[in-house]
């Protein structure tokens, strides 16, 4: 993303076309301006779905007496600090919070948003990428800077479950069964996700979280299938705890009774 066309709507509430980051003024100037504090979904993975546009909220310092015409935002990006991809559809970043007027301090927050249906946006996508600040002043002048903050974006994934038979004799076996599924995003649809280790996990009926009974690896279409004894009535479910571009999820419960 960042190679087309994109809106980004600034403090103020004024919107601007940008062309990713490759939209470069005449007179560029960096320095002048410093970031700090920063956070990008309060530290956690980026994960998106097929469908639906996804919101991350994001927060930082700028430090400047220099005067802006447009900005500050913050957003992922992947080679060439200016020039490179960038990984936004639209940023709205709010007015300047005053921390210290006499020293051009102010603290912003900001969403960024994530279309996945967008032609630009694909599986090559997830991943490790950086994050930029960049600021544009008057005259046309500009700064971007790489703030050193690794963010990863992950597909999404889906788990389901099915515990049978239900209920059951106290001590007989059951069978659990489900499927784990990953975000396509050059298909935008969820594709069984193959030779995944998988928790089947147990909550007995009164407790308050579960527990890893056992594990299993997912098959050809994501199927997971595993048995096990049926002691006291309680909830099952599956969790697969992701990878570096796939997005960690646990299945709904599923509530075993004994008779």
């Amino acid at each position: 993303m960042g190679k087309a066309m994109w809106t980004a709507a600034l403090a103020g509430g004024a919107a601007v076309a940008l062309t990713g980051v490759a939209a470069v003024p005449a007179g560029a100037v960096e320095g002048g301006v410093s970031f700090s504090r920063v956070t990008v979904n309060g530290g956690k993975p980026i994960v998106v779905g097929v469908k639906d546009e996804i919101e991350v909220p994001a927060s930082f310092r700028m430090t400047t007496k220099l005067k802006s015409r447009y900005g500050p935002m913050l957003y992922p990006y992947r080679g060439k600090l200016v020039g490179g991809d960038a990984l936004y559809s639209v940023i709205i970043t709010s007015d300047c919070i005053v921390v210290d007027k006499a020293k051009g301090i102010c603290d912003f927050k900001e969403s960024l948003s994530i279309d996945p249906t967008h032609i630009d946006f694909g599986n090559e996508d997830a991943g490790t990428w950086r994050t930029a600040a960049q600021i544009f002043f008057d005259g046309g002048a500009y700064d971007t800077d790489d703030l050193n903050l690794p963010v990863q974006v992950k597909r999404a994934t889906r788990v389901t479950v099915d515990a049978s038979p239900e209920p059951v004799a106290a001590g007989k076996t059951i069978t659990v069964t489900g499927r784990v599924t990953r975000a396509n995003w050059d298909t935008h649809t969820y594709q069984g996700y193959a030779n995944r280790t998988v928790s089947l996990q147990f909550k007995a009926a009164g407790a308050s979280s579960y527990k890893t009974v056992k594990k299993a690896t997912s098959g050809k279409t994501g199927g997971l299938r595993a048995t096990v004894k049926a002691t006291v009535p309680g909830t099952w479910r599956w969790t697969y705890y992701g990878n570096s571009t796939a997005g960690a999820k646990s299945s709904s419960g599923d509530y075993v009774a004994l008779r």
